[in-house]
């Protein structure tokens, strides 16, 4: 009988294989988490207009800057919500992803939808009410793109990356219209290679996961086939010679058009010049990590994260902001 208390004890002390215990957040944090807070640095683009048009000492720009990024944070959490609900079965199946809150059961799903919905509110809300009817229009555009990209965007072959692309050039138009600049068409064309540039890249690092994840014998089933692991259907139509191409091109456009803005820079000419050394470590830099080290970290984890990227941040708008507000 002594034994067999021992024996219970060690099966309620140890889980089975594959039933680890894990520690449930509670509702407000999973809800929080499932937002993706680190996301919201993309959202700094909206302040593209305000820096680039030397306003940053214009205190009524400052505050309409401000409220249009709050609101495209709330918009792109509303979106990142309808995407996990739209993608949990696929979710449950990846290694990562998984882990996402309602993949994993911490938030329900009809909490998750209510959040959407009320987070898209308040996002078109506050952009009309303290903005402008443009931005909150651009910033409902911004909305329905996004839920556009989550039920079908997504699947299509390259559209999906152009999809992102479209996404960081509305941030950037909304944050001129907010502050009553004028977005350089050559910015906006920077800003558009610049996103295929990370969205290319994001999906050969998926593309590499999924290419790991896939059983090595031969007799396994290829990708998009019964019983595959694939959990981004996109994925089965870009192959890595592919994706290499589209990085090679998108990176010299990203490089060319940059330089380009620098040279005809609307307020202060060539001498935009001088920050074109921290674009070219920061491509260079992104590459490395991507192809050298092979990083599987998101965009946003590289971005904050990395001490190389984070230097080139940091360094590119200190020599913006020197050029355009003191040499100037």
């Amino acid at each position: 009988m002594e034994t067999l208390t021992e024996e219970q004890r060690r099966a309620v002390a140890e889980p089975e294989p594959g039933q680890a215990a894990t520690r449930r957040r509670p509702t407000a944090i999973a809800l929080l988490v499932a937002m993706r807070p680190p996301e919201w640095i993309k959202n700094l683009l909206v302040f593209a207009g305000l820096l680039f048009s030397q306003k940053l000492d214009q205190g009524p720009q400052v505050v309409e800057a401000l409220i249009t990024f709050v609101a495209f944070c709330a918009i792109s959490s509303a979106g990142y919500l309808a995407n996990d609900l739209r993608d949990a079965p696929l979710d449950r199946r990846h290694p990562e992803k998984r882990h996402r809150p309602i993949a994993n059961g911490e938030l329900s799903e009809q909490l998750a939808a209510i959040a959407a919905v009320v987070l898209a509110a308040i996002a078109i809300g506050i952009s009309f009410a303290w903005v402008s009817a443009g931005v909150a229009g651009l910033v409902a555009l911004y909305g329905a793109t996004t839920v556009a990209y989550s039920l079908i965007l997504k699947r299509l072959v390259i559209i999906d990356v152009m999809t992102i692309a479209s996404l960081f050039i509305l941030r950037v138009v909304a944050g001129a219209v907010a502050v009553e600049a004028h977005a350089s068409e050559w910015l906006l064309l920077c800003t558009a290679m610049l996103a295929l540039f990370l969205g290319f890249t994001k999906r050969r690092q998926e593309a590499m996961e999924e290419q790991q994840a896939m059983p090595a014998a031969s007799s396994d089933p290829p990708p998009g086939a019964a019983g595959s692991q694939i959990t981004r259907p996109v994925l089965e139509h870009y192959s890595l010679p592919f994706l290499d191409q589209m990085v090679a091109m998108v990176t010299a456009g990203a490089i060319m058009s940059y330089a380009i803005y620098a040279v005809n820079s609307p307020l202060i000419g060539s001498k935009m010049l001088a920050t074109a050394p921290s674009v070219l470590y920061g491509i260079f830099r992104y590459l490395y990590l991507i192809y050298d080290r092979r990083d599987t970290r998101s965009t946003a984890a590289i971005l904050t994260e990395d001490p190389g990227m984070v230097f080139a941040g940091l360094s590119w708008i200190g020599v913006a902001l020197v050029m355009l507000y003191a040499v100037d």
